[in-house]
């Protein structure tokens, strides 16, 4: 019964989380309120309460819960596959932005409606606080599979904060296209020039 009530409760936060994001990118931060994202969601006002303290918590909590995702996919891949390997299959199977099917570009409506969402000032200190907390999750896994500790060594955070830029630069760059792109292959040149060391290429300046 615990199980199944912890079970529940997650997908009534999900379900919450996606209402607020969907009604965001459709009408727009300001012109959305508590409570049509409960309405949405099919639950009360004090319902939506009991889960998150504001709108920007319910929206914030998409990138949060991606990214422990993440972390989970990255703990659940084999033990001798090499740590840069692993993340880079754990994020394409976990991390994925906008509306993408077969490789397909995404719709501009919801690339222009995510893009306001995400500019949006009210919401930067609980994207912020998600951000830090997703990095903390996603450090721990990469200590848990180096058998380092977060706490005393560079390593696993140095990781963390490497995956949250190339994510962070690949969104940007998708948010910006024109005509629209697919995010993966965005994803995929951002390890792959990580992975390189980074060198500098025709467009760079050393």
């Amino acid at each position: 019964m615990s199980g199944l009530r912890e079970r529940k409760k997650s997908a009534t936060r999900v379900a919450l989380s996606w209402a607020a994001v969907r009604l965001v990118v459709e009408r727009g931060y300001d012109a959305v309120r508590v409570e049509d994202i409960a309405a949405a969601a099919d639950v009360s006002v004090r319902t939506f309460r009991n889960y998150f303290p504001t709108k920007a918590d319910a929206i914030a909590f998409r990138h949060r819960e991606r990214v422990e995702q993440l972390a989970d996919a990255l703990r659940a891949r084999p033990v001798d596959e090499p740590l840069w390997d692993a993340v880079r299959s754990a994020v394409q199977e976990r991390f994925a932005l906008g509306v993408e099917t077969d490789g397909a570009p995404p719709d501009r409506q919801w690339i222009d409606g995510v893009r306001v969402m995400v500019e949006e000032p009210a919401l930067a200190g609980a994207l912020q606080k998600a951000v830090a907390g997703a990095q903390t999750a996603l450090a721990e896994a990469v200590a848990a599979r180096t058998g380092t500790d977060p706490r005393r060594d560079l390593y696993p955070t140095l990781v963390a904060a490497a995956v949250g830029a190339v994510v962070s630069s690949a969104s940007e760059l998708w948010l910006r296209a024109d005509p629209p792109v697919p995010f993966a292959p965005l994803l995929q040149e951002g390890f792959d020039r990580l992975t390189a060391g980074l060198p500098p290429t025709s467009g760079s300046t050393s």
